[in-house]
């Protein structure tokens, strides 16, 4: 009995031994995949694939391995071009990356580097933008080399303590640094939900594809005298495989966008989330002229009326509650309207002239005497819990306060009666939802240059809300339906400050916003500010394609449409045979490309690796900066009677 159980133990230790050492973690293999396209899939990488493989097993080219974790990559002078993989935050376990003296760049550093790198060299490469903050939140990284590419603004403060920090040969600034955004994340709280401490962080080894067997599953494991002995360890290492291949499934199902079961619940980062304070708000100003990107992409860049900088706000009060405190009418300057006015400007509230209706309720084209028309939104009265009349009268002050060009404009309110309307600006062009699902034989599609112009305006206001406006607001509702277009197609969000009247529950159960929500939202019910990056980015998505965000039309596997999209997002030739078929080829290859780099990182279904608005502003400005320096170069180049084509965004 003793010597079967024996032999049954060593079968279990050889196989547990062999599963790990031969399949990479699947987190790292993804990332791995989508690094290898982002470098336009190098022949040089031997045994490197765009898809599934195993890079601990077959010895993937400049690739060391801990186990089943990849620690550390060196690809040094490796001819090398593109730029880094937009979800390389997967590599938990990764210290070391040299990725220098090669052609990679061209474009700024991903928002999600391997959050516990110890050594980072960038150096010779042709990387543009600034450092991202983010960098300073690796709290592992005292090596970091960035020498000789084109970096521009500021180095950041936090990383001048970096024990060997080398930046000479990029037109840096001298000046200090602004402070990072408040959505950024405190150096002190750790960077993934699977990243262990530093102390049992695997060290590099010295040597690249040499695999350290697990320390439970290794051939010179001592099992004790006794059958008994034998049968405990057997049953702790089936248990320990059952445990690492539901790990496995989770990582990768979260991976791929997918949505575990609902009786989960979030990593203990993405809960401490909420309790974290924000640092101070700042505002980013573009380096382009304001003038010319005024022109270029039609649209007021005025910088917001600020509301109370010097508070501090708490970046996940995903509650938005009003102050209690009674608010006068006195203090309300926008014009009161009786309800005699708007029933004669709405027909009675006919059905005929309804414009939508949602959760909170109907919205009525309104013509009043002197010819203006307007949009009069007839709040349910079922959306106020109690004492309607007060909490009305404070939402509207709230909303009056908030002041930005690409705000839906509320124009005036109605309280008497019991009734509870609010009068907005009309924009004659409907929503972007209708101009791009709702087409008919007078419909015209949306040129690249107008979805360019709707993603910076609709960006730039989740900005003001989310860094600007103290304390901070979240939207929670942020999709195509609730974005308005003006006769020149600028953007204007509706239904912003109205996330505190509707609980979560009510807004999960919107079949309009299932598309929409962000996959922690569908886990906890939370809406946050990166709950709203991830919407933004879904907006994108539907910019870019043309498509629902989800349309049960479709087969089954194209349906979700980021699930659908985001692995495509980084293949070129997938890239473009995803993008609206509406735009008939009339786009720029380049443009496109930095578009879907930016949807990547907001549409993270981790929230803490989505970046901050004001970095996605910031990539959306300066693809237009990029944009205008070709067309002008294209001018001068046929002034001087060489050929050139058209450039768009």
């Amino acid at each position: 009995m003793a010597g079967a159980a024996i032999g049954v133990v060593a079968l279990f230790l050889a196989a547990a031994s062999f599963g790990v050492n031969a399949n990479t973690d699947s987190n790292d293999v993804n990332a791995l995949n989508v690094f290898y396209t982002t470098m336009n899939s190098p022949p040089q990488l031997t045994n490197w694939v765009s898809q599934n493989g195993d890079p601990c097993g077959q010895s993937w080219l400049g690739v060391t391995c801990s186990g089943s974790r990849v620690t550390a990559i060196n690809l040094s002078g490796m001819r090398l071009n593109g730029t880094l993989g937009y979800n390389m935050n997967q590599l938990t376990a990764l210290v070391q990356l040299d990725m220098s003296n090669n052609n990679l760049g061209g474009s700024d550093i991903p928002y999600n580097l391997p959050p516990n790198l110890q050594n980072l060299n960038l150096a010779v490469n042709n990387f543009t933008g600034t450092v991202p903050y983010s960098i300073s939140q690796m709290v592992a990284l005292r090596n970091l080399n960035v020498e000789n590419n084109q970096f521009t603004g500021w180095v950041p403060d936090k990383l001048k303590g970096i024990n060997n920090l080398q930046t000479s040969g990029n037109s840096f600034n001298n000046g200090p640094a602004p402070p990072p955004p408040p959505s950024s994340l405190s150096p002190l709280s750790p960077p993934s939900t699977n990243t262990p401490p530093p102390s049992q962080r695997p060290a590099v080894p010295s040597s690249a594809g040499k695999d350290t067997p697990a320390k439970d599953g290794g051939k010179h494991s001592k099992l004790g005298g006794g059958a008994v002995a034998g049968i405990v360890i057997c049953l702790l290492i089936v248990g320990a495989i059952v445990a690492f291949l539901v790990i496995k499934r989770k990582s990768w199902r979260l991976s791929q966008g997918q949505d575990p079961e609902q009786n989960e619940h979030l990593s203990p980062l993405a809960s401490g989330l909420k309790h974290m304070k924000s640092i101070k708000p700042i505002k980013i100003i573009s380096t382009i002229g304001k003038e010319e990107l005024q022109k270029t992409v039609s649209m007021s860049l005025k910088p917001p009326t600020k509301i109370d900088l010097h508070k501090s706000f708490d970046e996940n009060d995903t509650t938005n509650k009003s102050i209690s405190r009674k608010v006068s009418l006195s203090s309300i300057t926008i014009p009161a309207y009786t309800v005699a006015d708007l029933q004669v400007a709405t027909g009675s509230f006919s059905p005929d002239i309804l414009i939508g209706e949602g959760s909170l309720g109907r919205v009525y084209k309104a013509k009043f005497g002197d010819q203006k028309v307007m949009a009069v939104k007839k709040i349910n009265f079922s959306a106020f819990p109690s004492h309607p009349s007060d909490l009305f009268v404070e939402l509207v002050a709230n909303i009056s306060r908030l002041n930005h060009p690409n705000l839906a404009e509320l124009a005036g309110y109605c309280s008497e009666h019991g009734q509870c309307l609010l009068v907005y600006e009309f924009y004659r062009n409907g929503s972007l939802h209708d101009f791009l699902h709702l087409k008919d034989e007078r419909s015209k599609p949306l040129s690249w240059n107008n979805r360019v112009k709707i993603a910076l305006g609709s960006a730039r206001t989740l900005e003001y809300l989310h860094e600007t406006c103290s304390p901070s607001v979240v939207h929670k509702n942020f999709k195509s339906h609730n974005i308005l277009l003006d006769g020149e197609l600028n953007p204007h969000l509706s239904d912003s400050g109205f996330a505190g009247l509707l609980s979560n529950q009510e807004f999960q159960e919107s079949s309009e916003n299932s598309g929409y929500r962000a996959p922690e939202v569908t886990l906890s019910g939370q809406y946050s500010l990166k709950s709203d990056v991830y919407s933004f980015g879904v907006v994108m998505l539907e910019l870019l394609t043309g498509r629902k965000p989800f349309d049960r039309s479709r087969p089954r596997a194209e349906q979700s449409l980021v699930r659908w999209a985001t692995p495509q997002l980084h293949d070129i030739d997938a890239l473009d045979q995803m993008v609206d078929p509406g735009l008939q080829g009339l786009y720029p290859s380049k443009s496109l490309s930095r578009f879907a780099d930016a949807i990547a990182l907001c549409v993270q279904p981790e929230p803490e690796f989505r970046p901050p608005m004001s970095e996605v502003v910031q990539s959306l400005v300066r693809l237009v900066q990029r944009a205008n320096m070709t067309r002008m170069h294209e001018s001068q180049s046929r002034r001087h009677g060489e050929s050139g084509g058209d450039y768009e965004f």
